[in-house]
């Protein structure tokens, strides 16, 4: 059942005096938090990896289908993951999936303990699958926070700043977990990066509001400075949905998106297997390197986030969305290539870091042109922008897998090169406002 609307019930008067910290940048931290948790939770496998194959038997091209089911699940939720945020409110989705990613989390340090071959394998895959599933409408349903709690005009500040949580995520990932499998082993690793996420739902159970005008601590004129579209509520409603499928921008933006993100999963999955098994650094210092890209790219995103935001009130919303990727993504390409040609492994390093910068970049302009393309529909928007986006994922991890397994690092590359030149063409036919009309041109 559904949480009712804000409106059955009478809502507190707002207090007289805002806090010293605006509520909605509080909110906002929570969704920040809530993707660098999943992102430890999820990545921490391709750390841990290094110990479980020896240990399980299992074979690189197995560890790569470890990260294809955890695609898998989380691509295929992440539009119905929108639809439930619509349906079912962001306040209580959020608990829920906090909580129970952190069970499925467990599975894959604790069923080697009772299970051995196939059966081990295939627990694996399924805990891999449910995990990306209760995780998939984390990012749509914060597309819906981040509508209801802050203007049109700093959607891409917003969106930019969020997705620095995943360069932020992949940096603590790496060298935490190598540290924690040294100091112990890897199934210890893997259970203690559950902690945060419980902890955090169980902060956002007490804390966490749908909109604004639900929150005790949001004063009156912070209410004003967000504006009244907050205090809409657009429910499920298949007549949307299917005008949101046949919307030429979402569409576009998408396959774009694919494009884009099978460059981001190749360097943050595949990063460090990359530093140890073709550079020949030791397991910490490749720990230690592969933050690199993670945190470079964390600035990256915020750095494009203020960039659009900055741009779309000098140029308009369409072209300063659009000239980010068109400059940025080609960018990434020429990075890509120089990263598998030079013969320096600290050169490779850094030019991974830039090329990771450049393809994160994107991110703010990508989230805001989907709210931008379907203003009442922002979850599920999200839901199809971030379904395509996971495609790629599944393109980089049996691709990634088969070459590294039988030795040849650089295809990877190339193919990386060659989709994000891709992704930027797509920014030329894309126009966030088509639908939405030249009333947020300036907004």
């Amino acid at each position: 059942m559904s949480e009712p609307p804000a409106a059955a019930f009478p809502l507190p008067a707002p207090p007289a005096t805002r806090p010293l910290v605006p509520v909605r940048w509080r909110i906002f931290a929570f969704m920040f938090a809530f993707g660098v948790f999943a992102y430890v939770q999820q990545k921490g496998l391709s750390v841990a990896a290094l110990r479980m194959m020896p240990e399980l038997g299992l074979t690189q091209q197995q560890i790569g289908w470890l990260q294809t089911a955890f695609i898998a699940g989380y691509t295929l939720m992440q539009f119905p993951g929108g639809l439930l945020g619509q349906s079912f409110r962001p306040r209580l989705v959020f608990a829920a999936l906090g909580f129970g990613a952190c069970a499925a989390a467990l599975i894959v340090p604790l069923a080697p303990l009772v299970l051995i071959g196939a059966p081990l394998l295939v627990t694996l895959l399924l805990g891999r699958a449910l995990l990306g599933a209760l995780q998939a409408p984390v990012f749509p349903v914060t597309n819906g926070i981040f509508e209801a709690w802050f203007p049109p005009r700093q959607w891409p500040l917003v969106q930019g700043l969020s997705s620095a949580c995943l360069g932020v995520g992949l940096a603590v990932t790496a060298p935490l977990v190598a540290h924690l499998m040294e100091a112990s082993n890897w199934q210890r690793a893997l259970l203690w990066t559950n902690v945060p996420m419980f902890v955090l739902a169980l902060l956002w159970v007490w804390y966490g509001r749908n909109t604004p005008a639900e929150h005790p601590a949001v004063s009156a004129a912070e209410l004003g400075e967000i504006g009244v579209h907050a205090a809409v509520h657009h429910e499920f409603s298949w007549g949307r949905v299917a005008a949101l499928l046949r919307n030429r921008d979402v569409l576009v933006l998408t396959f774009s998106y694919i494009c884009a993100n099978y460059v981001f999963y190749f360097i943050g999955d595949w990063c460090f297997l990359y530093l140890v098994q073709e550079r020949h650094f030791q397991a910490l210092e490749s720990g230690w390197l592969a933050a690199a890209p993670a945190v470079v790219g964390a600035l990256g995103a915020a750095t494009g986030g203020c960039l659009a935001t900055a741009l779309g009130g000098r140029l308009g919303v369409r072209r300063g969305l659009r000239l980010v990727p068109l400059v940025c993504l080609p960018a990434c390409a020429v990075l890509l290539l120089g990263a598998a040609a030079t013969p320096n492994g600290y050169l490779a390093v850094a030019a991974i870091a830039l090329a990771f910068a450049c393809e994160q970049v994107n991110e703010g302009p990508y989230w805001a042109a989907i709210m931008h393309c379907a203003p009442a529909d922002t979850m599920a928007a999200g839901g199809v922008l971030n379904t395509g986006g996971n495609f790629g994922g599944l393109i980089a991890a049996p691709v990634t897998a088969y070459f590294s397994g039988h030795g040849s690092w650089g295809l990877p590359f190339l193919i990386g090169c060659g989709f994000a030149l891709v992704a930027a063409a797509g920014w030329l036919i894309v126009d966030p406002l088509r639908r939405a009309g030249n009333v947020r041109e300036n907004g």
